[in-house]
C-alpha cells in the first residue's frame, strides 16, 4: 500500500507529490499522458511539428484526442502530459484579487460573487504564495518593445502602477511570471549557436511560447527558461531522496489513466483507498492502493472521474459552477513597431479590483491570427453581425477577420499589440461538467462541458464589456490607429471551480482543507477545487498555493506532521544546483 496516489501530474498534483515526497512519504504519480523524454526533440517552435504531442490525447501522437463533447461552439486549452496545461502555459503567475476570500473587507468587497468565496483569508494564504513563488521561480517579467507599448497606453488612461504583489486598486504592472530571466546572450541575439546552454541563459526571446519551452537547448532540465511542473515541480518529486534530508523519491507512471477512485465503506465511513487505470498502450488495467488519495486531473477529468466512480453527490455539485473567466481579445494596429512576435507572449498586465484582468499577448502568426481574429459570437467584421447588441467598447473592428482584411492585419505582425481579457466570472451552477449521453470511450462514459456565452452570468457579461472597453482606451492611448475586436466565443483556456472548495456543504465538493466532504482521504489539488474565478488573474500560481496547503494539511491529518511552511525557512528551489545534479543523475 502506497502512502499516496496522485491523479495527474500537471499543475496541482506534481506540487503536492513534491511537497509530501520531500517529508519522506511514499508518492505515487499517474499521468494519463506521456512523461516526454527529449523536450527538445518532441517540442520544436513550429506549431505543424508540435501536434499529437501538446494536447489532450494518448500518448502515441498518430492516435486521435481524447474525446469530449461541448455544448458550445468551443474548445478546451488543455494539455496531456507531466506537466499538464503548465507545459504550454504562459508562466503568467500573478496572485487572486484579495476580494475573492472570506474576510475581505475592502471598499470594492461587493463588486466580488459574494456568495462563493474561498473558505479561508487572503492573508493565511499569502505564506503558501511566498512559498511557491520562491521555488519555481515567479520573477518579475523582462520586458521588451510590445511591454513598452501597453505601459505607454496604461498611463495614458491614468491607471495607477502597482509596485506589489497584493492588488487593491486598479492598476497595472509587469506580470509575475515564472520564466527564468535572460542572461548572457538570450534576448541580444537570434544566432541559435548563441542561445545555447551556457552561452544563453533563461528565456531566449524566441515568442514560441505556445509550443512548451524547451529553451534554451542543451539546459539541464530544470534550467529550461519556463517554469512548467514538468521543469520544477516534478523533477523535484522524482529526485526527493537526492536532495531532502527525509526525502523519498516520488515515482511516476505515465500513459495511465485512471477510470476509478476505490472507497470502502458507506456513508459518513465512505473512504477511499486506492484507484483502478488503465494503461493505454496495452489496454492492461490495474490496482494500486493508498492511504490518502489525491484527485488532480483538472476541471474536466476530475468532475468526470469522480461520476464515472459512482462517488456521492448529495448536494448536487459535482462538476457544477465551472468558472472561465470569460475572455476576448483586442488588437491595436500600431504606427509603428512593437515586436509583437518576440520574447515573452505575456509580460504586463492591468488588474480592476471586482471586475478582473487583461494582458498583453503575442506569438508567432498561426496561434496570434487563431487566438486575435478567428473566432467571433458576433460574425464576420463588415459582412455580418448575428449578436444582437450594439458594440459600445469603441472598437474601430468588431467581428471575425477572414479574406483579404485578415491578410492585410497579419501582414505586419510586428505592428500589432493584443490584450487577453479574463473577467472575474461568477460561479453559476447552470456552467457545469457533466456525463455526455454520448458512446463512451476507452475510459468510460465521456465529459459533457456546459459553458454556454448564455449562461454566463449579467454580472460575468458585464465585466467583459468594461474590461473590453478600458484595453480598447489604453490601445488607443498608446497610439493605435485601428482597434479591432473579435467578440470572442467562449474559449475555455482558464476552467476551474467545478469541484469547488467552500465553507457551506450545500454548495462545495471540498472543505477548506481540500478534501471531500463525502468521501475521507480523498483530496482534490487542481483547479476545479478553486472556489471562484479567484477575482479574473490567471489561475495557475493560487492553485499551486492551495496545493501546497492542501500537501500541508494531509501531513498534518493522516502521516503525524505539523505545519511547515513557515517553520521550514528557505526552501531548496527548483534552479538550485543541487537540484540539477540530482536531474542528472536520474536522466532527467
Amino acid at each position: 500500500m502506497r502512502d499516496v496516489i496522485i491523479i495527474g501530474a500537471g499543475g496541482g498534483g506534481a506540487v503536492v507529490a513534491k511537497e509530501l515526497a520531500e517529508q519522506g512519504l511514499d508518492v505515487l504519480m499517474l499521468e494519463a499522458g506521456r512523461h516526454t523524454g527529449d523536450a527538445e526533440q518532441e517540442w520544436p517552435l513550429y506549431e505543424s511539428a508540435s501536434q499529437g504531442v501538446l494536447r489532450w490525447g494518448p500518448t502515441n501522437p498518430a492516435m486521435g484526442p481524447w474525446r469530449r463533447e461541448y455544448a458550445q461552439a468551443s474548445t478546451a486549452f488543455q494539455t496531456a502530459g507531466v506537466g499538464g496545461t503548465t507545459l504550454q502555459y504562459f508562466g503568467n503567475s500573478p496572485r487572486a484579487m484579495p476580494g475573492s476570500f472570506a474576510g475581505y473587507n475592502g471598499a470594492d468587497k461587493n463588486l466580488y460573487d459574494n456568495n462563493y468565496l474561498f473558505p479561508f483569508s487572503y492573508d493565511e494564504l499569502k505564506p503558501y504564495y511566498r512559498w511557491v513563488e520562491k521555488i519555481l521561480p515567479v520573477q518579475t517579467a523582462a520586458l521588451g518593445t510590445k511591454e513598452e507599448v501597453f505601459i505607454r497606453g496604461a498611463e495614458g488612461i491614468g491607471l495607477h502602477y502597482e509596485r506589489g504583489k497584493d492588488v487593491d486598486q486598479a492598476s497595472f504592472r509587469p506580470q509575475q511570471n515564472a520564466i527564468l530571466q535572460p542572461g548572457g546572450h538570450a534576448g541580444r541575439t537570434d544566432d541559435p549557436q548563441r542561445l545555447q546552454f551556457p552561452q544563453a541563459r533563461g528565456c531566449t526571446y524566441c515568442g514560441h511560447c505556445y509550443q512548451g519551452c524547451s529553451m534554451p537547448r542543451r539546459a539541464p532540465r530544470n534550467l529550461k527558461a519556463k517554469r512548467s511542473t514538468y521543469n520544477s515541480y516534478a523533477p523535484m518529486a522524482l529526485t526527493a531522496d537526492l536532495w531532502s534530508r527525509h526525502g523519498k523519491a516520488a515515482e511516476i507512471v505515465d500513459d495511465a489513466f485512471v477510470t476509478q477512485v476505490l472507497t470502502e465503506g458507506s456513508g459518513a465511513s465512505m473512504k477511499a483507498v486506492g484507484v483502478g487505470f488503465r494503461i493505454g498502450a496495452t489496454g492492461e488495467t490495474h490496482v494500486e492502493t493508498a492511504r490518502v488519495v489525491v484527485m488532480a486531473a483538472g476541471a474536466i477529468e476530475t468532475p468526470r472521474l469522480w461520476l464515472n466512480s459512482g462517488l456521492p453527490n448529495d448536494n448536487g455539485w459535482v462538476g457544477k459552477g465551472l468558472t472561465t473567466h470569460a475572455t476576448d481579445v483586442v488588437t491595436g494596429v500600431m504606427p509603428f513597431e512593437t515586436k509583437g512576435s518576440q520574447g515573452p507572449a505575456s509580460a504586463v498586465r492591468a488588474d480592476f479590483p471586482g471586475y478582473g484582468s487583461f494582458e498583453s499577448f503575442g506569438g508567432m502568426p498561426g496561434a496570434y491570427a487563431a487566438n486575435a481574429f478567428l473566432g467571433s459570437e458576433a460574425g464576420i467584421a463588415g459582412i455580418y453581425d448575428h449578436s444582437g447588441e450594439v458594440d459600445q467598447s469603441g472598437a474601430d473592428v468588431v467581428g471575425r477577420l477572414v479574406g483579404p482584411a485578415l491578410k492585410e492585419t497579419m501582414s505586419d505582425i510586428d505592428r500589432l499589440a493584443s490584450i487577453v481579457i479574463l473577467t472575474d466570472d461568477d460561479v453559476d451552477p447552470r456552467n457545469s461538467v457533466s456525463l455526455s449521453s454520448q458512446p463512451a470511450d476507452e475510459n468510460g462514459p465521456v465529459p459533457l462541458v456546459n459553458a454556454q456565452t448564455q449562461n454566463f452570468t449579467a454580472r460575468t457579461r458585464s465585466n467583459r464589456e468594461y474590461l473590453t472597453k478600458k484595453a480598447v482606451e489604453l490601445l488607443k492611448a498608446a497610439g493605435a490607429t485601428q482597434v479591432i475586436r473579435p467578440k470572442a466565443p467562449p474559449s475555455l483556456i482558464h476552467m476551474q471551480s467545478s469541484m469547488r472548495m467552500g465553507s457551506d456543504p450545500a454548495n462545495s465538493v471540498v472543505d477548506e482543507n481540500g478534501e471531500a466532504r463525502a468521501v475521507q482521504g480523498l483530496y482534490i489539488a487542481d483547479n476545479s477545487s478553486l472556489a471562484n474565478a479567484v477575482g479574473g488573474p490567471n489561475p495557475t500560481l493560487t492553485t499551486q498555493a492551495i496545493a501546497t496547503r492542501t500537501a500541508e494539511k494531509i501531513m498534518q491529518k493522516h502521516f503525524g506532521g505539523s505545519g511547515w511552511v513557515d517553520a521550514r525557512g528557505q526552501p531548496i528551489t527548483s534552479v538550485d544546483p543541487r537540484i540539477t545534479l540530482a536531474c542528472e543523475k536520474r536522466g532527467l
